[in-house]
């Protein structure tokens, strides 16, 4: 029997994205797409319909909230992915992500995006100075050497339930990596290709919003160091 994939898509204002995202799935693979639109004020809803996915409705804002909601419409998979509404990452490249799972190598795969130059590149300073220091305090405060907290990743749904996830904004991506650490998760980081993406960032293409997930980032890391 083929394991059952399902993607989950937290999306804002991301119409004119999604449906090269869409598109550009292995759906063949794939148990379930399901869109979170997070109170979006554009046709967001309506083209990740048009293009085959389940959408669901998240009115309370955030990051976390929207990836938290997907969850809760999950049929019951084998592995989970998460991935951008906002082609930045190459969504054909899920099969890079699931393989080391299907396998039986690990438990938490990420897609780094500082591994390639090319990727590197495509990131705005602020977004890899800023992945830079978390990784750094990860290592040295967790002891694991991540060198990214992409959010194009994957992990079986049994480890996804152990490690309850809690948090609703811009800390889910570091809280998910440092809980895979301490829960004892086989981890492993595989290269993923990255551009531009469609439109200008929600976080890193305000300075507000930069510093808002800096913020977050560097708090949540000391608050599971403490607790």
């Amino acid at each position: 029997m083929s394991p059952k994939i399902s993607v989950i898509i937290p999306a804002y204002n991301e119409e004119e994205s999604l449906p090269h995202v869409l598109n550009d799935l292995p759906r063949n693979r794939l148990h379930q797409v399901i869109v979170v639109d997070n109170r979006s004020t554009d046709r967001t809803s309506e083209v990740a319909r048009e293009n085959g996915a389940t959408v669901v409705h998240e009115r309370r804002r955030g990051y976390g909230q929207a990836c938290l909601s997907g969850m809760d419409a999950l049929d019951n998979p084998d592995i989970v992915v998460f991935l951008d509404g906002d082609y930045s990452d190459f969504p054909e490249e899920i099969d890079l992500l699931v393989e080391p799972i299907l396998s039986g190598e690990a438990d938490f795969i990420v897609g780094s995006r500082m591994i390639l130059e090319e990727s590197r590149k495509a990131l705005l300073p602020q977004a890899r100075y800023g992945n830079q220091l978390a990784v750094f305090l990860i290592r040295i405060f967790f002891g694991h050497r991540f060198t990214d907290l992409g959010p194009f990743r994957a992990i079986r749904y049994e480890s996804l339930q152990a490690i309850g996830m809690r948090d609703k904004n811009f800390g889910w991506t570091v809280e998910m990596q440092i809980k895979a650490v301490q829960k004892g998760l086989r981890i492993r980081e595989v290269p993923v290709r990255y551009r531009m993406r469609i439109g200008v960032s929600k976080i890193t293409g305000t300075v507000s919003g930069t510093l808002r997930a800096g913020a977050k980032i560097i708090y949540t890391i000391f608050k599971y160091l403490i607790t």
